[in-house]
């Protein structure tokens, strides 16, 4: 278009100037000052015609950078939105993990508490048997100990029980030495017979070898009534007797602190009444080993 110009204005100017002999100076001079002007506008165009083409190209290259600008924010976009999408999907995963680690952690919590007090309920329990198992030991020991006393008593004595003088029993938890009344008392009396006093001096030397014990000795009779102005009933003739009984042991060197007297009557038989052999065997003293307190164990129930 330029060089359209440029062409149109010399082919106007030759023009003028083949004309110039037939046309006035002023016209002349216009036109002229109208090719110059033409030439000038046709400068200008294509000065602005290449301005506005660089400033097309300038917004082609804006236009693309933006359109690759966009692409790339949809990407990024896109991007975002699939990697909100994992992350999203991850804390829900992570979430429903904490709850369940939440209700896990409620229940180990319960189970603790209930181990806890089954750890409790296991201590006292262990306590508790422990405790058994002393009183258990204590009870032994002092049974072992009545064993090996009975059996030194049933060996010192083993010479009148092989006469029928005495036995040595076990009656009540206690060791218990019985001597019939036939040996020592007549019937109805309270004066120790010669041959009692044999037998009870035997059982005094043996009574004092024992050390730390104390000894009852008890009257127990038959279920024969006796009613006399010393003796009202078998109690006062039972308990009598253990007097007696106790007096002469004294009198062998048994220390008196050491013994007590006791009189039963009819109301602790070894054997029924109903029989002579029954009603023999209930006419008795008895000597009667006092458990010490230490020996007083009571073994625990098993719970």
């Amino acid at each position: 278009m330029r060089w359209h110009v440029l062409i149109t204005s010399s082919l106007l100017l030759s023009g003028l100037l083949m004309g110039s002999a037939c046309v006035p100076a002023t016209r002349y001079d216009a036109a002229l000052l109208d090719a110059e002007g033409a030439h000038a506008d046709a400068t200008r165009r294509a000065a602005e015609e290449v301005a506005m083409r660089a400033e097309i190209d300038r917004l082609n290259r804006a236009l693309a950078a933006a359109e690759a600008l966009a692409a790339q924010r949809d990407k990024t976009l896109s991007g975002s939105e699939a990697g909100a999408h994992e992350l999203q999907a991850k804390l829900d995963g992570a979430i429903a993990e904490n709850n369940e680690l939440r209700k896990e952690l409620a229940r180990l919590g319960k189970d603790a508490n209930a181990l806890l007090a089954q750890k409790g309920m296991l201590a006292t329990a262990l306590e508790s048997a422990k405790a058994r198992l002393e009183e258990l030991r204590k009870a032994q020991a002092a049974a072992d100990a009545r064993a090996a006393l009975f059996k030194q008593l049933a060996l010192k004595f083993q010479k009148m029980i092989d006469a029928g003088e005495l036995k040595v029993t076990l009656r009540n938890g206690r060791m218990v030495i019985q001597m019939a009344n036939d040996v020592l008392f007549d019937s109805g009396q309270t004066e120790i017979k010669p041959a009692g006093k044999a037998a009870l001096a035997q059982v005094g030397e043996v009574l004092r070898t024992i050390q730390n014990r104390r000894f009852q000795v008890a009257g127990d009779t038959d279920n024969v009534p006796i009613q006399t102005a010393l003796f009202p009933s078998n109690w006062e003739l039972s308990t009598r007797r253990a007097v007696e009984v106790v007096h002469f042991l004294v009198s062998q060197g048994v220390r008196a602190d050491a013994l007590s007297a006791a009189g039963y009557g009819e109301f602790d038989p070894i054997a029924s009444n109903d029989s002579p052999q029954g009603r023999t065997r209930n006419r008795r003293i008895e000597i009667a080993l006092q458990p010490n307190i230490d020996e007083l164990v009571a073994v625990p129930d098993a719970k």
